[in-house]
């Protein structure tokens, strides 16, 4: 068994003690103002993808989701409170006034000296009001398949239907997938000079040079049917639905893959084949979903091994059981240790795990003849398609990810 750590930290890491003692430090000596700034400027260096602050009996409690997984950073006193919460909700031009009833609110990346866009989010509880903050991803990082975590085999599957002149792709997965990203990386490969690109979000998570971007408002009766119908009317090439949330979405976006548009969206299902039976939940025939939709993607975000703080270690039989290896030629693994590199955790960072479905003529041929999700996932299987569980299998064989992690998304999935 061999193991590594480095001790001496990277330029610019910010360790969660530091970050603690450094927060704790400017509580009782700056005001909320600054304190909010340092907090959201260390959020971004972490690469955290949320902001909790929740009132208790004792004060704020402040929390950093950091590769899925929420790490507490600051306890604020109460009489800080409402000073924190104010101070966000000024941001986000959100009213201060108003502390029973939810609201959404938005921080620019101008106010923020151009680092990211973050969404608020506002609710009640017995100790006082709540907020979250997401924390929009980078609009120049995760911009291209082979970033994302796809292999060779599914970046050529993919890129294959994104040139397609028409059709649907779909993107799908529970929420905190990666779902959105995955389909602004295929925005990319067609944001061309003489294309008609149009998104329609809720709310709009990147922005893009060069596409038209709509953003959907509920408040005055503006949704994604609404918006679709009236694009519909614009000459589009290419259109990406933030979400497909409803029949009569469902329904449009079909019927505009079929007639002439390339229409990217995302979906809430378990699995590729699954997508199938939330269409036909939606009243879509099978004729129209076999002919509409050419790709499925279904997709899961798992924590990559930490690179700092890491060993290697020879894997049991039961561990080669579940990867599908021989005991006696088996080589060794790779494992996180937890350090402060790395929350404790032993991973930093996370990466993509894919399946990529291609309605191919056998598939196409069970959804017109009524065959179960399973059959479905068992013709494509057939057909060589790559299931999420040998992605991640290859993943925990190439050190990229662990064991544990793979149990863990396998449960999640198999719920």
């Amino acid at each position: 068994m061999s193991s590594e750590t480095e001790s001496a930290p990277e330029p610019g890491d910010v360790r969660q003690k530091a970050l603690q003692e450094e927060l704790r430090s400017l509580v009782d000596v700056v005001g909320p103002a600054p304190l909010v700034d340092l907090l959201l400027e260390r959020a971004f260096q972490l690469n955290a993808t949320d902001l909790h602050l929740d009132p208790m009996e004792s004060g704020l409690r402040v929390r950093l989701r950091v590769d899925g997984l929420l790490h507490d950073v600051l306890d604020l006193p109460p009489g800080m409170t409402p000073q924190i919460i104010s101070r966000l909700k000024l941001m986000a031009n959100m009213d201060i006034t108003e502390r029973r009833l939810a609201q959404d609110g938005h921080i620019s990346n101008a106010t923020l000296r151009n680092q990211r866009d973050i969404r608020v989010g506002s609710g009640s509880t017995i100790y006082g009001e709540r907020l979250v903050l997401r924390l929009m991803p980078d609009h120049s990082s995760y911009t291209r398949l082979d970033e994302l975590g796809m292999t060779p085999e599914q970046i050529e599957e993919v890129q294959r239907h994104v040139r397609a002149p028409y059709g649907m792709i779909l993107s799908v997965g529970p929420v905190g997938s990666g779902k959105s990203t995955t389909m602004y990386a295929c925005l990319e490969l067609l944001n061309d000079p003489t294309s008609s690109l149009v998104t329609i979000e809720d709310p709009v998570e990147r922005r893009m040079s060069r596409v038209n971007q709509i953003q959907v408002d509920s408040r005055v009766d503006f949704g994604f049917v609404e918006a679709l119908r009236g694009v519909l009317r614009q000459d589009p090439d290419v259109m990406m639905i933030g979400e497909i949330r409803d029949p009569e979405t469902a329904h449009i976006g079909c019927r505009a893959g079929l007639t002439g548009v390339m229409v990217l969206s995302t979906l809430h299902a378990n699995n590729t084949a699954s997508t199938i039976d939330v269409f036909r939940e939606f009243g879509i025939p099978p004729m129209f979903i076999a002919d509409a939709v050419n790709c499925i993607i279904s997709q899961r975000l798992v924590r990559k091994i930490c690179q700092q703080s890491r060993e290697s270690y020879k894997p049991d039989p039961a561990a080669c059981a579940i990867l599908g290896i021989d005991p006696e030629s088996a080589g060794e693994l790779i494992r996180g240790i937890p350090s402060d590199a790395n929350f404790n955790t032993g991973y930093s960072g996370r990466t993509g795990v894919f399946e990529v479905l291609t309605v191919s003529r056998p598939v196409r041929d069970a959804i017109l003849q009524g065959r179960s999700q399973d059959e479905i996932l068992q013709i494509a299987t057939e057909g060589g398609m790559c299931t999420l569980e040998q992605s991640i299998r290859r993943k925990v064989l190439a050190g990229e990810t662990s064991l544990e992690e793979m149990h863990r998304m396998m449960a999640a999935y198999s719920v």
